[in-house]
């Protein structure tokens, strides 16, 4: 140590003496002297052209230690000159100049304050030497203050620090790798750091003390006896020394788990109680395992000896212990019992720790329960097929068993209640129970339900019937718009000729004529289509005669349908490429859907009950009306007013009891001297055909008679048939009936001539209708 020491000290100085002898040969301030090197001399003294101009700053480099305490300011240098200028004095300038540190006028640089080197390492500063009068003597020179360091700062570690290793390692693996800084100078042994594990779980960890790495010293680890280690690392600066400063931390290591023990069964012996109805496909008991490893490391692999059927499986669970599947349908009467071996095994890492002590098989044994189970179908799904439109008597049969070594009665019965097909209840015969049609329904599908008796349990399963058709179908003619032309000439193809049949069966149509026609004639293509063609032409416009053909189509069946359709062909005037131009119109066909029908035949009814009920209204009022007169509750003075409602003036009294009675002189027609009385309305002319009635009427008769000959010449007018009249017409007037509606029908004094004007269409109405009535009035 003392030998580094003065190796150390004798090369400093003579870095200085060369700083020096550089710095006094060239005039260099002290900073730029020091970037003069031994090259430098050597080319002066060989090389006189490359000599510098002389410089007249002289001083040696400056140094300050850190942290140095300054109760008053010491002194690290002087500043020198080769001009020696009576009265001149020094100044200095750059950082922390005039405080930090101090000149005074021989040069002399002092330090003012105690200086930290990691906060600031260097102060670089510019020297001047000035006059009494305070002008500058020569340029100014630069120089540096280092600051040195010193070992005044501890290691610290910046974080926390956890690592992990798998049990059963190799040594020399890595475990984590720790860090420590220290804020001196990196360059000197003060921030050279070294780790140790100091304390702690050492015996199983090392470190590097350059790097910081820990590793594992030995290959024992095992996590199945301790899971985890802590060690305590410690890091020193000047590079371990004793003298140096330190910092420790705790560092944790986790082991983790590999798959190095086999998992074991908790029991030798599984007894297991499972009834005959137990769902296929669901677990029936728990081969429970223990592992000391952990659950990701916990893999058993199950296999099933000394069993002859794949009854049972065994899958892990999600604890990874195995569950015993159901794979097939129990049955009681067949196999009461079951018993076989469960071996397990395990890809581990060998050699496990517990080779010799795991449990890698156990005996199973499964005793099947009895229990009372639902009828059981022979099927999971029948189906039949069934001809169309043929009652069936034997369709098939649906079959069913108790399991039960009761083997109880089984009855059939089908569950859609609107379903075609019935059941035999005792032998599941299936038979229709009407004919079927396989175009309105192809596939009919039920459910047929097998029940004990006289437990009741029940089992249902479904039934599939195909019905397979029959050719019962005629077929249909299907034809595009066929016309001939004027100049159409023999075996011109006038139209094709197709057909459709809603059976489905294969069908070969064939196309015949129903009937003789001596201008066509039907050639087959024998591809179910065939072509109406022009026997005999040409045609034309002006002939009266209308074409129509009889056609007979054939669906070639077993047994064969054929049906007859006529066509109607038009004529038309055609040009060269046989494109109408003109077409004879055809005679409209009148024509009624059963929609139209049925819409027409409900508007009658409604028009035919209106009716009845206004005829039946109208002779219950009658009734009433007459009722009341024969009761007395009459008034004895009928007021009538005028249509415009003139007041006291329109207004006409009668006396009732004058209507009411018997007139033998007709002295209410006439006044005293023989005169016909005027009627109070305008007179009607009425034609003379038929003698007079020789019932009386007053002034009132006359009146109504009048009103009444004026509706039935209105046909735009009301029936002349209002309440207050008919209420003091009464049943027994001698008028008789008043209404219009009546007298319109039978006996009417209406002129229907005027029907003769309104064309042929309507003369046999006229002569019906057109009968001359009775005149009751003469004009005066």
């Amino acid at each position: 140590m003392m030998a580094w020491l003065q190796l150390w000290t004798t090369g400093l100085l003579a870095t200085m003496a060369l700083t020096i002898i550089t710095a006094q040969d060239s005039g260099l301030p002290g900073v730029e002297r020091e970037n003069l090197g031994p090259a430098d001399i050597v080319k002066k003294e060989s090389h006189p052209v490359l000599f510098r101009q002389k410089r007249d700053w002289i001083w040696n480099s400056l140094y300050v230690e850190e942290e140095k305490p300054v109760v008053t300011p010491f002194k690290i240098g002087r500043l020198k000159s080769d001009k020696s200028v009576t009265g001149g004095h020094f100044k200095i300038a750059g950082e922390g100049a005039n405080d930090i540190f101090i000149v005074d006028d021989k040069g002399d640089l002092f330090v003012t304050k105690s200086l930290d080197r990691e906060q600031k390492n260097a102060y670089h500063l510019t020297a001047m030497m000035l006059d009494v009068s305070g002008n500058r003597i020569e340029n100014p020179g630069e120089f540096v203050v280092q600051v040195t360091d010193i070992n005044d700062n501890t290691p610290v570690f910046t974080q926390s620090y956890n690592g992990s290793i798998e049990e059963r390692s190799r040594i020399g693996k890595t475990v984590v790798e720790v860090k420590a800084t220290d804020a001196d100078d990196p360059t000197t042994a003060n921030a050279e750091l070294r780790y140790s594990l100091t304390h702690g779980d050492i015996s199983a960890f090392e470190i590097d003390s350059v790097t910081g790495v820990i590793s594992c010293k030995i290959d024992t680890l095992d996590r199945e006896t301790r899971e985890e280690y802590v060690v305590v690392v410690k890091a020193q600066d000047m590079r371990g020394l004793a003298s140096g400063s330190t910092a420790t931390t705790s560092v944790t290591i986790k082991i983790t788990d590999i798959n190095d023990n086999i998992a074991s069964f908790t029991r030798t012996k599984y007894d297991l109680n499972v009834p005959e109805n137990h769902k296929v496909d669901e677990t029936i008991g728990i081969l429970e395992l223990v592992d000391k490893d952990e659950i990701q490391n916990k893999e058993p692999i199950f296999t099933i000896q000394n069993l002859n059927s794949n009854i049972f499986n065994i899958e892990p669970n999600q604890n990874k212990d195995g569950n015993l599947m159901l794979k097939e349908a129990l049955d009681f009467e067949k196999t009461n019992s079951y018993s076989f071996t469960v071996r397990m095994k395990e890809n581990v890492r060998t050699p496990a720790d517990n080779t010799n002590t795991a449990v890698t098989s156990a005996q199973v044994n499964i005793n099947v329960l009895d229990v009372d189970e639902p009828p059981i179908f022979s099927e999971d799904m029948y189906k039949f097929n069934v001809k169309e439109e043929m009652h069936v008597n034997n369709i098939g049969f649906i079959k069913a068993r108790d399991p039960d070594r009761a083997n109880k009665t089984i009855q059939f019965s089908i569950m859609q209640p609107d379903c075609p097909i019935g059941i035999n209840r005792l032998t599941g015969q299936l038979y229709t129970l009407r004919n079927l049609d396989r175009e309105d329904k192809p596939t009919h599908v039920f459910q047929v339900k097998a029940q004990e008796e006289p437990s009741g349990l029940e089992s249902v399963v479904k039934v599939n019937i195909n019905v397979q058709d029959v050719n019962d179908n005629e077929p249909e003619l299907r034809v595009d718009d066929i016309y001939i032309c004027e100049n159409d000439e023999s075996n011109t193809i006038i139209g094709t000729l197709t057909a459709t049949d809603k059976d489905d069966q294969p069908v070969a149509f064939t196309f015949s004529l129903a009937s003789e026609n001596s201008n066509f004639s039907i050639r087959n293509y024998g591809n179910g289509t065939a072509a109406l063609i022009v026997k005999q032409g040409p045609f034309s416009l002006d002939d009266p005669k209308s074409y129509k053909v009889d056609i007979r189509v054939s669906d070639g069946g077993h047994p064969s349908k054929s049906s007859v359709s006529t066509v109607s062909i038009g004529i038309c005037q055609c040009d060269a490429n046989r494109n109408r131009t003109y077409c004879k119109p055809e005679a409209r066909r009148m024509g009624v859907s059963v929609h139209a029908l049925t819409a027409i035949l409900l508007c009658i009814l409604t028009i035919l009950v209106i009716v009845i009920l206004f005829v039946m209204r109208k002779r219950y009022q009658k009734d009433s009306l007459a009722n009341m007169k024969n009761s007395g509750e009459i008034h004895e003075q009928l007021v009538t007013y005028d249509e415009e409602g003139g007041g006291e003036m329109d207004t006409n009294g009668y006396d009732v009891s004058i209507l009411t009675s018997a007139c033998h002189d007709g002295s209410l027609l006439r006044h005293q001297d023989h005169r016909p009385h005027p009627s109070l309305y305008a007179m009607v002319q009425k034609p003379h055909h038929h003698t007079q009635p020789t019932a009386c009427k007053g002034d009132m008769a006359a009146m109504i008679d009048v009103k009444k000959d004026e509706a039935d010449h209105d046909r735009d007018g009301f029936p002349y048939d209002t309440l207050h009249i008919y209420g003091y017409e009464g049943p027994e007037s001698l008028a008789g009936s008043l209404s219009s509606l009546g007298s319109s029908s039978t006996g009417s004094n209406l002129d229907y001539d005027f029907l003769n004007d309104w064309g042929p269409r309507f003369r046999t109405l006229a002569e019906l209708y057109g009968v001359d009535g009775p005149d009751y009035y003469h004009q005066y």
